[in-house]
């Protein structure tokens, strides 16, 4: 039987979103918990980037947060890196070895450790950055947390994917959020319980200065960035459908009114071909995407999805006796755990490092670095 090895600091990374941070939130007024056992959830949305819920293809990645008033969902694509193409070899370093090994077998360790250092090590002498891409922001006028009943967000890790709900003047109102390895794009699902109920804007932030944003003449919104001081170029372009009601263009935005569901189509793409090569079109690429993905509806996307997902996910299972623990908050579980009293939670976090590893590291995606494939940070 093979053993799963899961990165130590990816397994540290999902634990630190699944603890998140304690927070009352006096809207939730008590959801039910999901009926799926391997699923983290909450009553609360994430206050910060940590408490925020992973989905990922192996090459676009996503964390989403399950605002009220106003979603975000932070995006990454696993080549937007800082750096050029470049050889980094020493030139002239194979001048030095023989050099190098007299010197570790006379035992002079430090002065083999100073020669290696000014004639082998790459130029410069550091590795580039892993940078995030951008944001996409869904604005809910009249959402008021403190108005809103029964919240409660959840990844499902069989299904891969983060949903968002909750009641307020007795609608229903529900997103659902997912990174579809098929169609290499990312798909956002709204849906209300009451025809024409869905009022939202949309906007897409760079994550660099000096980006753009616009409508296209398709009525897509468009996202251009650049890494500073690199050859990394990367676009984002977002197609909305509704079903009812109308989206109109303002500004750098699109306004929806009057919907009864609404499906945004992300697709992600840079000019990166490989290591050696930075002369891809990203906006051809998002183009080719979108229109494949824009042919299929939103249940065949998901069923789609959920069966790739699943194909690799459920080659594993796990069975330590069975526990109450899954009535309780993921956060509030954590703090209360004692193994011999929660063995499901034990799990829970074994099946979520599986779940991390296979949504940053597929095919044609990049290898999974030490974040797995989300990131916030410039530096």
């Amino acid at each position: 039987m093979r053993r799963l090895r899961v990165p130590p600091l990816l397994i540290c990374f999902g634990f630190s979103i699944v603890a998140g941070l304690p927070w009352l939130c006096s809207a939730a007024r008590m959801s039910s918990p999901p009926e799926q056992r391997l699923s983290l959830w909450y009553r609360r949305p994430a206050r910060q980037w940590v408490e925020a819920l992973p989905v990922g293809n192996g090459r676009l990645g996503a964390m989403v947060f399950g605002g009220i008033e106003r979603e975000r969902i932070q995006f990454n694509e696993d080549t937007v890196w800082t750096g050029a193409p470049h050889d980094y070899a020493h030139p002239g370093a194979w001048r030095y070895l023989p050099k190098l090994r007299q010197l570790l077998w006379a035992g002079q360790q430090r002065a083999a450790e100073e020669l290696a250092m000014v004639h082998f090590m790459s130029i410069p002498l550091r590795q580039m950055e892993y940078q995030p891409c951008g944001d996409l922001y869904l604005e809910f006028p009249g959402h008021e947390a403190q108005r809103v009943e029964a919240y409660r967000r959840d990844l499902n890790l069989d299904t891969a994917i983060v949903t968002t709900q909750y009641r307020l003047d007795g609608v229903e109102y529900r997103r659902e959020v997912f990174a579809s390895h098929p169609r290499q794009v990312l798909v956002v699902h709204l849906s209300s319980s009451e025809p024409g109920a869905l009022r939202f804007r949309v906007r897409l932030q760079p994550a660099h200065e000096g980006g753009l944003v616009q409508v296209s003449p398709s009525g897509n919104l468009r996202m251009q960035g650049r890494v500073p001081g690199g050859a990394i170029r990367y676009e984002a372009e977002l197609r909305l459908r509704l079903d009812g009601g109308k989206g109109v263009a303002n500004g750098d935005a699109l306004e929806v009114e009057g919907a009864h569901r609404a499906t945004l189509l992300l697709a992600v793409a840079t000019n990166f071909r490989n290591f050696r090569d930075v002369s891809a079109d990203p906006h051809e690429r998002n183009r080719a995407t979108l229109d494949a993905a824009g042919a299929m509806s939103y249940e065949v996307l998901r069923d789609e999805h959920i069966r790739d997902h699943q194909r690799l996910f459920r080659r594993v299972s796990l069975d330590l006796g069975t526990s109450s623990g899954s009535q309780l908050e993921t956060d509030e579980r954590i703090r209360q755990f004692r193994p011999e009293a929660d063995p499901e939670l034990i799990v829970l976090l074994f099946q979520y490092g599986r779940y991390l590893l296979i949504a940053s590291s597929r095919l044609p995606g990049q290898p999974a670095n030490l974040q797995g494939l989300w990131n916030d940070q410039l530096k």
